[in-house]
């Protein structure tokens, strides 16, 4: 059964980027699911992920509506075993703190961010997350 990655984030350079770094390293076990808004973030999760099967999100924390460490909070009390990354240029101390005590966040990367970077940080939650 394969797992999800959902990735947030309002620019949909970033998102095609993401894509492909993340096609060519977990394109077998995961399905990967975009989203530019968290209201679309939210159904993708309802729609297509298996609660059984692992799931990683992704998010910025500069979006429209809703910062990502609020949406990162949302997703893992729906989500309780989900892989938390937040990816951004611009969170404060105070946002990514507050992420890391109240969602569990894994990993706070900063963009640019380096695609072999992104896949070990993935790799090594879920590793945690399954042990």
């Amino acid at each position: 059964m394969k797992g999800t990655i959902l990735c947030v984030d309002d620019e949909p350079v970033v998102l095609h980027s993401l894509k492909a770094q993340l096609r060519r390293r977990f394109v077998d076990d995961f399905q990967l699911e975009m989203a530019e808004s968290v209201d679309e973030a939210l159904e993708l999760l309802d729609d297509v992920h298996d609660p059984e099967s692992d799931l990683v999100v992704i998010s910025d924390w500069l979006m429209p509506g809703i910062r990502g460490d609020e949406f990162l909070i949302k997703v893992s009390k729906l989500h309780p075993r989900a892989v938390l990354i937040l990816l951004t240029g611009q969170a404060d101390a105070t946002a990514i703190a507050r992420a890391r005590d109240q969602a569990t966040l894994d990993e706070c990367l900063q963009k640019p961010w380096m695609e072999d970077v992104l896949g070990e940080v993935i790799a090594k939650s879920l590793e945690r997350r399954r042990s």
